[in-house]
């Protein structure tokens, strides 16, 4: 018997059954490819954070080169001799603690619970470098980082990254002549008070010499996003202040 295909019951059922056949689809897709999506996710964080601590592929040229997918562990075991979870004012070691969720644990802060701080100690050449993760918002959705820093609270590196600011503007957080004007920058004053840095409009310092005015210069046209990346760093920087008082 001719099916009618004239018919509204028809319309809906096809859709009905177009909608179960590609559901199921794209949920056994998703399923397949979570463990490679889980794995390109570490391989990521493994590569920003060495990345703000020096450990990285660059050239002089100014472009960003991280440390190859296929020697980013190694890199990492190597570089990273400590990772630690400060929560109620005590760390403890986590070997996984480059897995925490960031975003979730300001969720939890914000709705009163306590928030994990994940915090990584690498050694290069000598020097131990202390990186932070942090994250905020831009113009138009989140942004995110991590800074290294040494026992002082000097900037001896940093790595920022978007989810979707515009290109050529607020998007240049991610271009390494923005994310190099940081080093050397000072969070603390000469008295020793936590005061953050501030991309600045204007702060008649545009190649960043001046390292203790807690200033870097702006992005043009990004006022917003550079706005954004001081509150981050002031607001998630600043709890780790007792960590690095108690190391003195």
């Amino acid at each position: 018997m001719a099916v009618n295909t004239d018919k509204n019951s028809y319309t809906i059922i096809f859709a009905v059954a177009m909608v179960v056949i590609v559901g199921s689809l794209l949920a056994f897709t998703a399923s397949s490819l979570k463990p490679n999506i889980e794995e390109n996710k570490r391989m990521e964080k493994q590569q920003n954070i060495l990345y703000a601590m020096g450990v990285n592929d660059n050239e002089s040229t100014g472009d960003i080169a991280f440390v190859s997918t296929d020697k980013v562990a190694d890199e990492f075991s190597t570089y990273i001799k400590q990772q630690l979870v400060i929560e109620n004012g005590v760390s403890k070691e986590d070997s996984q603690a480059y897995l925490i969720d960031i975003k979730k644990e300001q969720a939890k802060a914000k709705n009163g619970g306590t928030r994990r701080l994940p915090l990584f100690i690498g050694e290069k050449d000598g020097q131990t470098f202390y990186i932070v993760p942090i994250r905020g918002k831009g113009l138009w959705d989140a942004i995110w980082g991590f800074v290294a820093l040494d026992k002082d609270m000097v900037v001896k590196g940093a790595f920022f990254d978007h989810a979707g600011e515009t290109p050529g503007l607020g998007a240049n957080i991610k271009q390494r002549y923005f994310m190099d004007d940081f080093n050397g920058e000072k969070l603390l004053n000469d008295a020793g008070v936590f005061k953050g840095i501030t991309v600045a409009k204007g702060n008649n310092d545009p190649v960043n010499k001046i390292k203790d005015d807690n200033e870097v210069d702006a992005l043009a046209g990004a006022t917003i996003t550079g706005d954004g990346v001081s509150a981050m760093i002031k607001k998630d920087l600043k709890l780790y202040l007792p960590y690095f008082k108690n190391l003195k």
